[in-house]
């Protein structure tokens, strides 16, 4: 329950609640003319505080304008996780995006033992408030999708400034059925996952949608592609991945890789250059063996026949010098052969040599191979990896785009056999939960009864949509305001009442004095004193402004407003009055 609503300026109207039924009365002044509305007394500020301080963005609220930013507000209520403890919200205009908790029960999770919470104050972030207050107020679990602690506060707690009186099932103008009727669900007790599912099915064909217009761009058309071409890159690309992922993992660092790739380069070189040699010897072995074949002694047996026959006869001094020039011969060409061979089997031996040298060479230079294939340098793995990660990324964007081009060109058939499979859930669902739906049922028509006895019928229709979860709340009208009014006041009361019995909400419900706008005077004590029973009742708060005129006529028809106005009673005074003490 709400407890105390102040700020630190002493002008402002500090607002006590009490249990039960608590109204907050605007009141006319001497000064006040017959046509003044009091709108500027501050009774829908009171609502807009309570909001601002129960996580609603700052934009529009009272505290984001100028002269409201310097104010720091404070909520004082009562809270589960406190075991009938005060805790203490404080928020600024000035900083909106922080809370301040007194003590702090951010850190409480689901348990219910105030040991858990830190006794002083604690600064936390709007979002954080927002979950503890979806956590400890409405008992949602953690990383929980499609309902939201706001939305169901916007419920409890309805404002003018939002249009929130419009319908009984939104609680501002353009608010998406489905996201509505997914919180309800929730505070009724239905299968709000199945009634989310609505929003998830509109939020694919919103996406098929925008993809199918802009398909029509030929660039755009070019960038998603077809999913049967896609399918084929993919499949390409995967086997890239998976031949690069084994590569990578069977890569071996082989240590001081580069200097083994040295010694390997330089084993080559030597055997590079002993084939050279080898030619080398080989040609000029070949023209050694030919020189020896060349080198033999002149045959001059026929000369000293012929000068016979020509009739000279040698003598012997001339004989003998030619005996010593064919020694002489014989000596030079016995010489060069021996030159010659001892040449040929120099370079035999050398050839010889090389060959071993050669063979050993590679053995050794093949081992050095071995291991260079078997492994390599870490640069070259790094080089592997990061090709790697350059093949993933493309199969994961081919991936996106065949996501992208399978939605696209899913059928409106699939969307709407989804649909009928969803409708047919819901139907099914509400079958099984006959228990809630006629729980809410008739708590609903009992509320509307009490207003308006047996004249009018009245009842909750709930059942499964096209687009939505459909709640219906129908009072038999002639489509008079003051009968939509009180539609929506037994609604509200039918979801507050249902969802604190069920532990599915909060202890507390306000209605802004525009909801009783054009109501029947009758219609609006039999509201007040059904309120203030069923607050007493099912132990619950019910806040309600109103004007003091309008309060007058519920006591011509045994209404007693004494013991339920709240303190202060505000007025719309031109200086000193309303609920911030000062206009602005």
């Amino acid at each position: 329950m709400l407890r105390r609503l102040s700020a630190n300026d002493s002008r402002f109207k500090t607002v006590s609640f009490h249990d039960g039924l608590n109204l907050l009365v605007a009141d006319t002044t001497e000064d006040s003319s017959p046509n003044d509305s009091r709108n500027s007394s501050g009774k829908s500020s009171v609502i807009e505080l309570i909001h601002f301080l129960l996580g609603a963005r700052a934009a529009g609220a009272p505290p984001s304008k100028k002269a409201l930013k310097r104010m720091t507000f404070t909520l004082e209520m009562e809270w589960p996780t406190l075991d009938g403890g005060l805790l203490c919200v404080r928020r600024s205009g000035a900083r909106p995006g922080t809370v301040v908790l007194s003590p702090d029960v951010s850190s409480s999770g689901n348990s219910n033992n105030a040991l858990f919470d830190t006794p002083g104050p604690a600064e936390i972030s709007l979002p954080e408030w927002n979950r503890c207050i979806e956590r400890d107020l409405f008992s949602v679990p953690a990383d929980t999708d499609g309902v939201s602690g706001r939305v169901m506060l916007s419920f409890l707690a309805r404002r003018e400034s939002a249009h929130g009186f419009n319908e009984a099932t939104r609680t501002f103008a353009r608010q998406a059925e489905a996201e509505a009727t997914t919180n309800l669900a929730y505070l009724l007790g239905l299968d709000w996952q199945l009634a989310d599912g609505y929003r998830q099915l509109k939020a694919r064909e919103e996406t098929r949608a925008q993809l199918r217009k802009a398909v029509n761009d030929p660039v755009w058309g070019r960038i998603v592609g077809n999913t049967a071409d896609l399918r084929g890159q993919i499949t390409l690309a995967q086997d890239q991945v998976a031949r690069l992922q084994q590569q990578v993992s069977s890569y071996q660092v082989v240590p001081q890789y580069e200097d083994l790739k040295t010694q390997a380069d330089a084993l080559n070189a030597q055997i590079k250059q002993l084939a050279q040699d080898d030619v080398i010897d080989t040609h000029n072995l070949a023209e050694l063996r030919q020189a020896v074949t060349e080198t033999a002694d002149v045959e001059v047996d026929y000369l000293e026949p012929v000068y016979r026959e020509l009739g000279i006869v040698l003598s012997p001094q001339i004989r003998r010098r030619f005996e010593d020039v064919q020694a002489f011969h014989h000596s030079i060409v016995r010489n060069r052969r021996r030159y010659l061979e001892e040449e040929i089997t120099e370079r035999s031996v050398r050839m010889a040599e090389r060959r071993t040298e050669r063979a050993r060479l590679g053995e050794e230079q093949a081992r050095l191979l071995r291991l260079l294939n078997e492994g390599g340098a870490l640069e070259a793995l790094t080089v592997l990896q990061q090709a790697l990660a350059r093949e993933e990324a493309t199969l994961a964007t081919l991936r996106h785009r065949y996501d992208a081009a399978q939605t696209l060109e899913a059928s409106a058939l699939q969307i709407k056999a989804k649909r009928l499979e969803l409708e047919q859930a819901v139907n099914n669902d509400l079958e099984e939960r006959l228990q809630q739906t006629d729980e809410a049922t008739l708590l609903f028509s009992q509320f509307a009864e009490r207003l308006y006895r047996e004249r009018r019928q009245a009842y909750l229709a709930i059942k499964a949509g096209r687009s939505s979860l459909k709640i219906t709340p129908t009072i038999d009208s002639d489509d008079s305001r003051g009968i939509h009014s009180m539609v929506i006041f037994c609604f509200d009361l039918t979801v507050a009442v249902l969802a604190h019995r069920h532990g599915r909400g909060p202890d507390f419900l306000i209605h802004d004095s525009h909801l009783f706008d054009g109501v029947d005077e009758r219609q609006l004590a039999a509201a007040f004193l059904l309120a203030s029973e069923v607050a007493e009742r099912e132990g619950m708060q019910y806040i309600a402004t109103i004007n003091s005129d309008d309060l007058r006529k519920t006591e011509r028809h045994g209404f007693d407003s004494s013991q339920y106005v709240c303190s202060p009673r505000l007025t719309d005074t031109l200086e000193t009055g309303g609920l911030f003490g000062f206009r602005f």
